[in-house]
């Protein structure tokens, strides 16, 4: 069952990005079906594990931390990133999505339905079951480059960059802490930081925040 679920998870995502990326599905209407159907379907094929290999508020101190400066350097890389006027427009074109629905509406489906489905599935089901087959370590890359391509079918330099640096670290959270915990709350830390207080190219684009 649980090899089901992960190929049509990973399959349903990169579909779902495919679909935005071409125009065909709104990704605010789309997106958080999928990922909640997803992290569902996880959570049933597989229950979450918090942290088992250190303590509750340790497991979120640290994810919450790593969080905070993931946010911190992601902006400063979209800083200098935006001077490529391609990436730039990636930006714009994702703030613009994500001013499509009010600040409250963005923050409640992805903080509440899109990222923590993101991490039962990604780095609760996917990467726990490949470390009951591999090294923790190895299950952890092999966990990243299937999140990375699945993210790949959006076709946007942002939301890839973010998948590959992101997706790292909650994969090495989660390696490190034996569960999902840490991850999440620096997932969670990281969108809701990024949808409140956008880098600068995003912020004339979703409406949010005088660019200072």
């Amino acid at each position: 069952m649980q090899v089901a679920v992960i190929v049509a998870g990973v399959l349903a995502e990169a579909v779902a990005w495919w679909l935005v990326s071409t125009g065909r599905r709104r990704v605010w209407r789309l997106m958080p079906v999928v990922l909640g159907a997803m992290g569902l379907a996880a959570a049933i094929a597989r229950p979450p594990v918090a942290a088992a290999d250190t303590s509750i508020p340790v497991a979120l101190g640290v994810g919450l931390a790593a969080g905070l400066v993931l946010y911190l350097g992601t902006r400063g890389f979209v800083w200098v990133a935006s001077h490529w006027a391609h990436f730039r427009r990636d930006v714009v074109q994702k703030y613009a999505e994500a001013g499509e629905v009010s600040l409250a509406m963005s923050l409640v489906l992805s903080l509440a339905v899109m990222v923590p489905s993101e991490e039962l599935f990604w780095r609760g089901l996917f990467q726990g079951r490949l470390e009951s087959s591999m090294a923790g370590g190895a299950a952890a890359v092999v966990a990243w480059l299937g999140y990375v391509g699945a993210n790949l079918a959006s076709r946007n330099l942002p939301i890839v960059a973010g998948a590959i640096v992101g997706g790292a670290v909650w994969a090495g959270l989660a390696w490190w802490s034996g569960g999902v915990l840490a991850s999440l709350g620096s997932h969670i830390l990281w969108t809701g930081l990024m949808l409140a207080l956008p880098p600068v190219a995003g912020r004339h684009a979703s409406g949010r925040g005088a660019p200072r």
